[in-house]
């Protein structure tokens, strides 16, 4: 088990947990069900072997890992996989109950398919990369990382429609995920793209006129559906700045959506979220 601090956080935890699950446990010498669960980690690191990435975080003494993932109570255990966290466990679990947890997010052959289409995604074939992962999840529907990210590839390949009937059927922890919260609000802002504009049009419409709030929500709209997050972001957080209130407080809903599927580790959503608070306050 490895021991983890703010240097190696990433590379350990955030970067392992693409090719497998990583949990990471957060405990205290003064703690008694820490020392009860340490028995029970170690027995399920040697069972899993190089299937399963555990490591630990003492929080007496790397106080900032535990205030940068709101540590309230020990041990308190986070499971990571695919650079997210997917589950959040309180106290000292029974071994049967982290096994069943650890084996959704073990490594199975369609996430081969799933590197496979989200690097054809990035490389602009997006209705190839929709294919691929829908063959994959038709053969695999067990596979819990797979529903998730089709249903953000049919949002920015436009099957709006799929993407949310896709949502719909997933059991109860998977569309109760933060990742799911994100793609629903995915959903929502893909209606507001709509228009007869193209991005470019819109981008010089605001040239012309910053303070124009439905321009500026409409193309960040197109630029998150599209995956262009860091744009998105910007024109969110300049309509937020502009127009809090525009469209329900469209502006702050956009942000936390790209928080949703951004996740906290990364490093993005720290620095927005603080300029949102600011914002806001």
């Amino acid at each position: 088990m490895i021991e983890l601090n703010t240097g190696n956080f990433a590379s350990e935890v955030i970067d392992k947990s693409q090719h497998m699950p990583v949990l990471v446990d957060f405990w205290a010498d003064w703690c008694a069900p820490c020392k009860m669960l340490l028995p029970v980690l170690e027995k399920l690191a040697t069972d899993y072997g190089d299937q399963l990435q555990i490591a630990k975080v003492n929080t007496d003494v790397e106080r900032e890992l535990a205030q940068q993932h709101a540590i309230r109570s020990l041990p308190t255990l986070h499971l990571y996989r695919g650079g997210q966290r997917v589950e959040e466990m309180l106290g000292a679990q029974p071994e049967a109950t982290l096994r069943s947890v650890i084996e959704k997010y073990l490594a199975r052959a369609s996430d081969n398919d799933l590197q496979e289409a989200l690097s054809l995604a990035a490389a602009g074939d997006l209705s190839t990369a929709v294919q691929r992962l829908e063959q994959a999840y038709a053969q695999d529907p067990q596979n819990a990382r797979l529903p998730l990210e089709l249903a953000r590839l049919y949002v920015e390949d436009g099957q709006t429609d799929k993407a949310a009937q896709l949502l719909e059927k997933q059991p109860r922890e998977i569309r109760e995920s933060d990742q799911a919260k994100g793609l629903n609000l995915l959903l929502e802002f893909a209606a507001a793209s709509g228009g007869e504009q193209d991005s470019a049009s819109l981008a010089s419409q605001l040239e012309e006129n910053p303070a124009d709030a439905q321009a500026r929500l409409q193309l960040a709209s197109r630029q998150l559906t599209g995956g262009d997050y860091d744009s998105a972001l910007e024109n969110f957080m300049e309509l937020l700045r502009r127009n809090r209130d525009y469209a329900d407080g469209a502006a702050q809903r956009g942000l936390l959506a790209l928080f949703s599927l951004l996740g906290e580790e990364d490093p993005r959503v720290s620095t927005f979220r603080r300029r949102m608070f600011n914002l806001l306050h």
